[in-house]
């Protein structure tokens, strides 16, 4: 009776893919413009919840009409999973970067439309129907888009650097509501309170149409991914018809064969967005509407601490490719179930730096999330359904999240708990440190169904040595075993010669 083993297939250097720094930036700069603008009109949204409240819903109290306004913003997410299911297989059949192309021009339509849309005393009834339907076709759109811009950069990204990379995808949806943020200050100190309520709160809406253009440009640009084209060109190899005709998976098939990966993904999501808009969505209404600061007060203290959120999203990003990014969610959600309640002390203290202190804590714990859910979630799927796999869990999951600030606005309002934030995230902290460590370790890995990615020839070099490496100790533990099996075996045959 013998053992035999067999080697490894080990790469050649032809076999790991160069990521071309110019193409990587491109596709960093369009994929986050796109999240930008994304959540320019989120943060947009907030911040003017209160005139919005007047404007389409003039008849309520103004507790009712802060609560109808952010239920608008949360009813989108009901179409998302659509989005998702129908925009993911178009992905995983078309490629990413036709997806992406088309899901930012519904983006700014959609968005300008809002711009559009004439008040209740003008048309009643109709005008929060109209607002209602074009935050529906902003819903169905981003249920293809973050899902798609964080697949398309970490497809372009090369694997040690995949989570720095990752990170600017987040770095764009900070800056978009900081950009929201100050265009509504701006504009609402410019015109006056009477002037904005009456017009001024639509110009935002209207500059979605020049971000638009200039995201499709970026992304129309743009070639398709490496891991992708490498997927394509397989499945030419493999069978022609199979390029023109490819297998399709249902949901059901992938939930049943990825459900590891889809709860992780569901986990993340909902730990991060809900921490996401309870912190720059809810909190400009609960700062002027339950703390009584004037609007542009509390809109400013928000945007100071985005600010700060900017500066630490890319190093938690870098850090994360060299500590691994189970630390950060794990860390994160530790952070947020220990210190949510004193940070709403901070916030409920009437005292501005103290207030500043609370929220920027809580930013931080939210960077801790941020800095890495883009380089994490497209790792968890093979290349063929990751479009599918990632933008169905991903908008399911962000479902839940987005009744966020209704919820929040809601239990405040039905308790007079000015804590009940905080205890609404100390229960998604626990969803979040189960995930963190429930997941795999993805830093520095290749994507599932790729070959590995490098920076350039001298890194794919150390990968090929780190694969060789790899292979000799997988082969020595193999012998070790080997040997081990062969000792029981003579012993065997001591003790019973006639097995010989």
């Amino acid at each position: 009776m013998k053992f035999r083993r067999k080697r490894a297939t080990p790469l050649q250097i032809n076999d790991i893919t160069i990521i071309d720094d110019a193409k990587l930036k491109k596709a960093i700069t369009a994929a986050a413009l796109g999240n930008a603008m994304e959540w320019f009109d989120f943060g947009v949204y907030g911040f003017v919840a209160y005139a919005l409240g007047q404007v389409f819903f003039p008849g309520a109290s103004p507790g009712i009409q802060m609560i109808a306004a952010l239920a608008t913003f949360s009813v989108p997410f009901i179409v998302r999973p659509l989005g998702g299911l129908f925009f993911g297989a178009m992905g995983d059949k078309f490629g990413r970067q036709k997806v992406l192309s088309i899901t930012i021009i519904i983006m700014a339509v959609s968005t300008f439309c809002i711009g559009l849309i004439p008040s209740y005393a003008s048309i009643g009834i109709w005008a929060p129907i109209l607002l209602l339907l074009a935050k529906l076709a902003q819903g169905f759109s981003v249920g293809g888009e973050y899902s798609g811009a964080a697949i398309f950069v970490a497809e372009y990204s090369p694997d040690r650097k995949r989570g720095f990379m990752g990170s600017w995808l987040d770095f764009g949806s900070i800056a978009g509501f900081v950009m929201g943020a100050g265009v509504v200050v701006f504009i609402s100190s410019m015109v006056g309170e009477q002037d904005f309520l009456d017009w001024g709160w639509r110009i935002p809406f209207f500059l979605a149409a020049p971000l638009g253009l200039i995201g499709l440009y970026l992304r129309h640009a743009l070639e398709e991914t490496p891991a992708f084209q490498q997927h394509v060109d397989k499945m030419e190899a493999d069978d022609r018809n199979a390029i023109q005709n490819p297998p399709k998976m249902s949901f059901r098939e992938i939930a049943s064969t990825q459900w590891k990966s889809l709860l992780v993904c569901v986990g993340l999501v909902i730990a991060t967005n809900v921490t996401y808009y309870m912190l720059l969505t809810y909190m400009p209404s609960y700062l002027s509407h339950n703390l009584h600061y004037s609007e542009d007060h509390g809109v400013l203290i928000i945007i100071a601490v985005m600010i700060g959120m900017l500066f630490v999203q890319p190093v938690m990003g870098l850090m994360s490719d060299r500590l691994g990014r189970r630390p950060f969610v794990i860390g994160g959600s530790i952070g947020l179930l220990v210190l949510a309640i004193p940070c709403f002390k901070l916030i409920n203290s009437d005292v501005i730096g103290l207030i500043f202190v609370g929220l920027l804590i809580l930013a931080v714990l939210l960077n801790a999330f941020t800095g890495v859910m883009a380089s994490t979630l497209p790792a968890m799927f093979p290349t063929h359904i990751r479009y599918s796999a990632l933008a169905i869990s991903f908008n399911i999951s962000v479902l839940v999240a987005g009744a966020t600030p209704t919820l929040a606005a809601w239990l405040v309002e039905a308790t007079n708990n000015l804590y009940m934030p905080a205890y609404y995230l100390m229960v998604v902290s626990v969803i979040g440190l189960a995930t963190g460590l429930f997941m795999k370790e993805t830093a520095n890995m290749p994507l599932k169904g790729a070959t590995p990615a490098a920076s350039d020839r001298s890194e794919a070099k150390e990968l090929l040595q780190e694969q060789y490496d790899n292979i000799e100790q997988r082969v020595e533990d193999i012998d070790s075993q080997i040997k081990e099996l062969e000792k029981k075996r003579q012993r065997l045959i001591d003790q019973h010669p006639k097995l010989d």
